[in-house]
């Protein structure tokens, strides 16, 4: 018997609200050149080829914990920097080290997050989850 997830289709895609894009390096590392002054690899431009761009959602993974040590004092963990990126399923599988740009919003009344808006990240684990209506990845920010 299949499952109608439709239902739940609609109602994740009202969450699915950023404009993004992602992109893979077309060839990796292996053109990137070193410079002397620096001691940097450089990516030769343009080195990124666009393969996918849709609508999503970049998302922080939680939030700072506040725990009560047994003297009583509270100590506040710092919070985490990864975000995580919850994509549609007919999105494509992405790979480590492939990047995601937040492009911008469709959300009416503008971005959830407006400083997410232009900024990239880089896929840090592809295997988060993938379920009936959507796909989820680890990110970090990247610039």
């Amino acid at each position: 018997m299949a499952i109608d997830v439709e239902g739940a289709r609609r109602v994740v895609g009202r969450i699915l609200d950023d404009k993004l894009e992602a992109w893979r390096d077309s060839v990796g590392r292996a053109d990137d050149v070193l410079d002397e002054a620096t001691g940097q690899l450089v990516s030769p431009l343009p080195d990124e080829v666009l393969i996918w761009d849709g609508l999503g959602a970049v998302v922080p993974l939680g939030r700072p914990a506040i725990t009560r040590p047994l003297s009583g004092a509270i100590a506040v963990e710092p919070p985490t920097t990864d975000y995580q990126a919850v994509l549609p399923v007919e999105a494509p599988e992405l790979r480590p080290d492939d990047v995601i740009r937040v492009a911008g919003s469709a959300r009416p009344g503008g971005p959830r997050d407006p400083q997410l808006v232009g900024r990239r990240f880089r896929v840090s684990d592809e295997t988060v989850g993938t379920y009936s209506v959507v796909r989820i990845v680890r990110v970090q920010v990247i610039d």
